[in-house]
């Protein structure tokens, strides 16, 4: 065969050596612990938290490892991509923290030695590898299209292959040098696939350092390698671009375990040393029959990673959450470093769960309020103010106006308190918790038996009302005009004879707490009148609950 003819036919112009690319892309320094890894998503949507799930894990194996992170973005899918895409994916892992070594920036400026960190960028560097693969007889030219090279793929299978239905050869591997430039001459576009060497009856093993050793039947089909544009499918990019940019370890997910061995033979093919594969799990939901299936960017508006950011979850709820599924350890460990930041928790490939873990956003918003609950008034203030700014320039506006008093409201059972308050799990709930602040009620959650005992209380308690200095002294008045009106100041004596007395003290408050904030729980009280002022608190009282 004239495999060099053929592929110089294919190639006229190709001045790039292997020789100047690997001059480029020389071994990094590194040390047997140090782990070089990378995000590789491609910009076809919003960024889904199965894809942040595996930088998330990338980004902890480089940094305890004291490694290398960089993101490379895989747009070498044109009809998929979304304009926006690319701004998102920056947006979202900015927003987070996942800060890389190396990367190009969006203005187009590589950050690091192995760029460019583009792979719509590097597709000289693909028709270099693709040309000796030709040279060596190992790949060979495609000038199928889709539908008839299938169709031709199926007839031969049915005439010549009846011995293995699991090959799929290619009618185009054996072509001459004539045959092609006849090809070529009649201005046929054409692709490069990979001359296969196995039957399909083979097994090969490998190791992922996730699952241990792994065994599947080997790759029986010529696969394109390079597509009749110029540009490569995953399976040739991530095994040129991962040896180049020195990756050491490939994160990604559990689905491209099915096609590993076909990664493999091309690894094989080039003369590359073979990459270590690190496949996590999916995660997943349980849907309402309490089957498992995988958390949809259709079904699930947690999948998407703006959700997080619109709600207002703080971002350690998330990569706490996010720990969790990869390791349970956290979770012990969380319970016994309560005040550690979460970057002090160190974990290798092999402390990755096997287990696909189920997304529970009970579970996550119980996270949220435990971080939420250790903040200080000051710092959910901030943080508040700065989700406003985003989100809602009107309620932004509001908490800017009365600096001291929005921070008065958010250290309320918090500063000082050894059981600080868990009623909050994210910011944009904080307006409709605290909406008694904002407005007054305009509705009471009281019952409708109770209307006239809580007025007549209401209509003495406003009669003689001054702020009182203290929560103290604030319990005590109550007290007082509660015993004058018939209610049990003595809870136990309550609980013997509740029929003499109109209630307890604990009712006779609830009665003003609704009055004031439409709600029968709430913070402490006396911090929300103190918050009012006076003049509003007196006017609360005066035109709540009235039914005449």
């Amino acid at each position: 065969m004239d495999n060099k003819k053929i592929a110089d036919l294919l190639f006229p112009d190709l001045k790039l050596t292997e020789e100047e690319i690997f001059k480029k892309y020389p071994r990094r320094n590194l040390n047997e612990n140090q782990i070089v890894t990378r995000f590789a998503p491609s910009p076809t949507g919003f960024m889904h938290i199965g894809n942040f799930f595996q930088a998330f894990i990338s980004y902890n194996l480089a940094k305890n490892s004291n490694g290398v992170l960089f993101l490379r973005i895989e747009d070498t899918d044109e009809k998929r991509e979304i304009k926006e895409a690319k701004q998102v994916i920056y947006d979202v892992l900015g927003e987070f923290g996942i800060k890389f070594d190396e990367y190009q920036t969006l203005d187009g400026q590589d950050i690091g030695n192995y760029g460019p960190y583009v792979q719509s960028q590097r597709k000289d560097i693909y028709k270099v590898f693709a040309k000796r693969l030709v040279e060596e007889g190992k790949a060979f030219p495609c000038f199928c299209k889709k539908t008839e090279g299938k169709s031709d793929v199926l007839k031969l299978r049915e005439t010549k292959f009846l011995d293995n239905d699991d090959k799929e050869y290619d009618p185009c591997r054996d072509l001459s040098y004539e045959e092609v430039k006849q090809h070529l001459d009649n201005g046929e576009s054409f692709a490069i696939r990979l001359k296969t060497k196995h039957q399909g009856t083979e097994r090969i093993k490998f190791n992922d350092l996730i699952k241990g050793e792994l065994e599947a039947n080997a790759n029986a089909k010529d696969f394109v390698i390079l597509k009749s544009d110029g540009t490569p499918p995953y399976a040739f990019a991530h095994a040129i671009d991962d040896t180049l940019m020195g990756t050491t370890i490939v994160v990604r997910g559990e689905e491209y375990i099915s096609s590993a061995p076909s990664h493999l033979e091309l690894f094989d093919a080039l003369d590359f040393k073979p990459i270590t594969y690190c496949h996590n799990p999916l995660i997943y939901k349980l849907n309402e029959s309490g089957n498992r299936r995988k958390i949809s960017k259709r079904y699930d508006p947690e999948s998407n990673m703006l959700y997080y950011l619109e709600e207002g979850y703080p971002n350690d709820t998330i990569l706490e959450y996010l720990l969790n599924m990869i390791n349970s350890g956290f979770e012990i460990w969380r319970r016994n470093n309560p005040d550690l930041p979460w970057q002090e928790f160190k974990f290798t490939p092999n402390d990755i769960t096997t287990v696909a873990p189920i997304f529970d956003l009970v579970k996550l918003n119980d996270i949220s309020k435990n971080i939420i609950a250790r903040m200080s008034g000051e710092k959910l203030y901030e943080n508040w103010l700065i989700f406003a700014e985003k989100y809602d320039e009107e309620l932004a506006t509001l908490l800017k106006s009365d600096r001291e008093k929005f921070v008065n409201l958010c250290k309320m059972d918090r500063d000082g308190s050894p059981k600080p308050r868990k009623d909050i799990y994210n910011y944009k709930m904080m307006k409709e918790e605290f909406n008694y602040i904002f407005d007054r009620p305009s509705s009471y959650e009281i019952a409708s038996e109770d209307l006239d005992k809580a007025n007549e209380l209401l209509k003495e308690y406003v009669k003689d009302f001054s702020m009182p200095s203290s929560n103290e002294e604030w319990f005590n008045g109550v007290k007082v005009l509660a015993e004058k009106l018939g209610y049990a100041v003595d809870n136990k004596l309550y609980k013997q004879n509740p029929e003499n007395y109109k209630g307890n003290v604990a009712k006779a408050c609830e009665f003003i707490r609704v009055a004031i904030t439409g709600k029968k729980n709430s913070p402490t009280l006396y911090t929300i009148m103190t918050i009012l002022g006076e003049e509003e608190v007196k006017n609360r009282l005066q035109i709540s609950l009235k039914n005449d």
